[in-house]
């Protein structure tokens, strides 16, 4: 009988791992019988995006944490799927940082094409698995549209359930008795419900500079931005300003810890996501902080407390699309045999090595030398296409000059794809005064 393979998750990781087997089944092998699980209704992950924030129709935890008007914040040159490059699914280049009802439209055209779409579960909820005495695991999901829970075997389980769905909140002094509007990004949907308003921004990484850069580009008064470590330090517009971190809110005013202080209209709490499995007891349970290399998975996917069981997605992420292919197709090629499995004292080595090989490194962009050269690793081990990571590093690294340079104009610049060679156009509009985020405007000429 052939073995069962349950994949957590239909959003660009998971839906990596399904392109994957359909991959290896269209080149004529004999693949596992799949089944996908997605809480959601459609696929995409946080890509699909809802106005639902709270709990779900069905009283789950919503899973997305998109907002209207988001851009890519990193080029798409450096996410490019290497079997399915954005000139082929949009018949011509278009420019470099693209809304996410554009980058959906080019997930969702990929599993299309690849009509694996039967093989996903939707609107329906993992709530338990065990792993077996005997091997496998014994999973139990609930179909939210029939309200029935089923519990059936799987040889092996694949979480892509990605790791930006659950806030981290913290609480400060004085937020019991605040009575504007305190929010997680999280639950962020609609820069225009801060329009005209004072906003203070707890929080120093890309939420906070997304969220804040959208805030500020639909007409916020002012945008107050505190950080525990260290300022993002870029050149802000003149109505933003960055200060230490918050110590206490006074009614509507907030004292900062160098005794300066702001009356505010709404907080919005950049602080981070958790990795975060409700479905999963201990002994299968991913325990780790956001990093590069994520916490007892040999190869940044194998669960080394059960080799049966698979993580995607899990590492702090300069890469994103590619290297979720790279991980699903290492993956597939371990469950159909193809890449033996070493002992378990290397597997647990291999952890051991990547985490001190990347306490060593000294700044971001030997981060992203690092992402990439795994992403090549994995690649190598595998038949899925081989692209110029050195391109895709070139990339990351103009990006980054660009937004030192001026934050709020990054995303007026464009890459090269590391697939196909071609330069970017530039935009039609300035993101800053590109108010309508449709893929029908964004693909207007």
């Amino acid at each position: 009988m052939a073995k069962r393979v349950a994949i957590i998750g239909a959003g660009p990781s998971g839906l990596a791992q399904l392109r994957a087997f359909q991959s290896a089944k269209d080149k004529g092998a004999e693949i596992p019988e799949i089944v996908c699980f997605e809480k959601q209704s459609d696929w995409g992950g946080l890509w699909n995006y809802s106005w639902r924030t709270g709990v779900d129709q069905y009283g789950n935890q919503c899973h997305g944490s998109m907002y209207r008007y988001l851009w890519s914040n990193g080029p798409k040159e450096g996410l490019e799927f290497a079997d399915y490059t954005f000139e082929e699914h949009f018949g011509r280049p278009i420019a470099s940082y693209p809304p996410r009802a554009v980058l959906f439209d080019y997930i969702k055209g990929r599993v299309e094409k690849a009509g694996v779409r039967n093989m996903i579960r939707f609107s329906t909820n993992v709530r338990d698995v065990r792993a077996q005495d005997s091997g496998g695991f014994e999973l139990t999901s609930r179909n939210e549209i029939n309200d029935t829970e089923q519990t059936e075997f799987f040889d092996h389980v694949i979480v892509a359930t990605g790791h930006f769905s659950a806030p981290n909140i913290p609480e400060y002094p004085g937020f019991d008795a605040y009575n504007g509007r305190i929010l997680h990004a999280h639950d962020f949907r609609d820069a225009r419900e801060f329009t005209d308003k004072d906003v203070l921004i707890l929080g120093s990484s890309y939420s906070a500079e997304d969220i804040g850069s959208q805030c500020w580009k639909y007409g916020a008064k002012t945008i107050t931005v505190a950080y525990r470590t260290a300022p993002m330090g870029y050149a802000w517009p003149d109505n933003w300003k960055e200060v230490p971190a918050l110590d206490r809110m006074e009614g509507r005013t907030a004292h900062f810890i160098d005794d300066t202080s702001k009356d505010i209209d709404a907080i919005i709490l950049c602080t981070g996501y958790k990795h975060h499995f409700p479905f999963l007891p201990d002994d299968l349970r991913l325990k780790t902080v956001n990093r590069l290399t994520a916490a007892d998975l040999y190869k940044g996917v194998v669960w080394n407390k059960n080799p049966e069981m698979f993580y995607l997605g899990m590492q702090d992420q300069w890469y994103t699309f590619n290297m979720f292919d790279a991980q699903a197709w290492w993956v597939r090629d371990c469950i159909m045999d193809r890449i033996p499995l070493p002992n378990a004292s290397v597997m647990a080595q291999d952890v051991v090595t990547r985490t001190a090989e990347e306490d060593a490194l000294e700044d971001d962009y030997s981060c992203i030398i690092t992402q990439g050269a795994y992403t090549q690793e994995l690649i190598s081990e595998t038949d899925y296409p081989s692209f110029d990571i050195d391109a895709s590093n070139k990339a990351f690294f103009e990006w980054k000059a660009h937004k030192k340079h001026n934050i709020m104009t990054f995303r007026d610049h464009g890459y090269t794809s590391p697939m196909t060679g071609q330069t970017a156009p530039k935009h039609h509009t300035a993101w800053k005064d590109a108010l309508d985020d449709s893929l029908e405007s964004y693909l207007e000429t």
